[in-house]
């Protein structure tokens, strides 16, 4: 973008430059044209890098935008894996005591059993003590 205005305007200088040279009011009028021509070439040459930097600006604050939602996405991402992440070990704590309680709930029920049966055991070996006395 920035070549063409460039060389237009150079085409334009060397015109001047050109008609310049020559007199009479036929060379007057093409210096005023190409001075016009010249004036016109400017004019474009300033609104095309008028509208190369407005576009320019208005994708860097595209560009600024997108990457603002995008950190505020990944922002809101990190906190739900934070929850989550606190939420299962919580989770996983009430699991390990509840594991641990009926850990300590069938020893000793298994104990319970093992008593009772000695108990038994013993009940059965007076009996037959008992019996045997007779």
């Amino acid at each position: 973008m920035k070549i063409r205005p460039l060389t237009t305007s150079l085409l334009a200088a060397s015109l001047l430059l050109g008609l310049a040279a020559c007199k009479g009011p036929e060379a007057e009028q093409a210096r005023r044209d190409a001075a016009q021509a010249a004036d016109s070439t400017n004019a474009a040459a300033r609104e095309a890098v008028d509208k190369a930097a407005a576009a320019t600006r208005n994708a860097a604050d595209d560009a600024a935008a997108a990457s603002e939602r995008a950190a505020a996405d990944t922002q809101q991402a990190l906190d739900r894996a934070a929850a989550a992440t606190s939420e299962a070990a919580g989770e996983a704590k009430v699991a390990a005591k509840d594991a641990a309680a009926h850990a300590s709930e069938s020893t000793a029920d298994a104990a319970q059993k093992v008593a009772d049966k000695a108990r038994d055991v013993a009940d059965d070996a007076n009996r037959n003590a008992n019996e045997a006395k007779r």
